[in-house]
């Protein structure tokens, strides 16, 4: 796909788009444009939808960019083509349907709509909720913490994870986190939240210092938080390859390496544009294809 400023029709997957606002710049300091973030998804989408197809898709929409209004939406964004596949998801409010992404041609409409961030569960809509196939825990590092933290506390999880049978898959968060990912047979959010809970008081309690397992802010000073939460069925995570929605620059969950954590020094080492992610790919692959297929997938126990 190539698009250039202003508007312009394109065809994609045999689905004709009118993109819209080309020349648009969504991050000012960056000078990132609507085009290139279009550009961007166009090109990972390779690799990004085998973590994010077959999901109830949240978003974070930001029509004008990182300095506009900004808002998570779970419904189909006004203007989402009909050809676009819809689920029906139930929320404490009742039944809504959300949208499936399961081709480059979806992705690139709902980015063309402003959503720029891609979220989803960590269950498929096949299972449903109670067949969550992964496992997350997002480390947030606190004030007086950072990536570099975060990193050390992932490798001790690791560790914890592989001794219960689990294959742990690191991705930086795009913001100031890391996540850790490890495939699962299908269990409900129930169960796979009990886990992570447990995990992250087991970390806790292991390194007291380091590690907080509370969302209270006074807790978290100092200390990394493992958000166990995540894998509870009505919650959401970044999907691996999204753009986030930095103040000055797109910011990219980008899957990385074990021998890359352990190698982090400064946080600026593991943060990536989206220039440097279709880079990565374009070298060495999804590092993270392992995450979508059965082979390390394993009870919870």
């Amino acid at each position: 796909m190539s698009v250039s400023e202003g508007r312009q029709a394109v065809e994609i997957e045999g689905r004709r788009l009118s993109l819209s606002h080309l020349d648009r710049v969504l991050f000012p300091e960056s000078g990132h444009t609507k085009a290139q973030i279009l550009q961007y998804y166009a090109r990972i989408a390779a690799v990004m939808l085998p973590h994010a197809q077959g999901r109830a898709v949240s978003f974070v929409r930001a029509p004008e960019g990182s300095g506009g209004e900004s808002w998570i939406a779970k419904t189909p964004p006004n203007g989402s083509p009909g050809w676009v596949p819809r689920v029906p998801v139930r929320h404490k409010d009742g039944v809504a349907e959300q949208v499936m992404i399961d081709s480059t041609a979806a992705l690139i409409a709902m980015v063309n709509l402003g959503a720029y961030e891609v979220h989803v569960p960590q269950w498929t809509a096949a299972a449903g909720p109670d067949g969550h196939d992964r496992l997350v825990l997002d480390l947030d590092p606190g004030p007086g913490t950072d990536l570099v933290v975060c990193c050390r506390v992932a490798q001790r999880l690791r560790q914890l994870l592989a001794d219960d049978g689990l294959t742990a898959y690191p991705v930086v968060s795009g913001a100031k986190g890391l996540h850790l990912y490890a495939p699962v047979e299908p269990a409900s959010g129930r169960v796979t939240g009990h886990y992570a809970k447990g995990l992250a008081t087991r970390m806790m309690n292991e390194h007291p210092g380091l590690v907080v397992v509370s969302m209270t802010r006074s807790e978290r000073r100092g200390r990394v938080l493992i958000d166990w939460s995540q894998n509870a069925s009505a919650k959401t995570t970044a999907a691996p390859y999204t753009v986030r929605l930095l103040p000055d620059r797109p910011g990219v969950a980008a899957p990385v390496t074990w021998e890359e954590v352990a190698g982090c020094t400064e946080p600026e080492q593991l943060a990536f544009t989206p220039e440097e992610v279709l880079e990565r790919v374009a070298a060495h692959g999804d590092v993270l294809a392992a995450l979508a297929t059965d082979r390390d997938r394993a009870p919870l126990r």
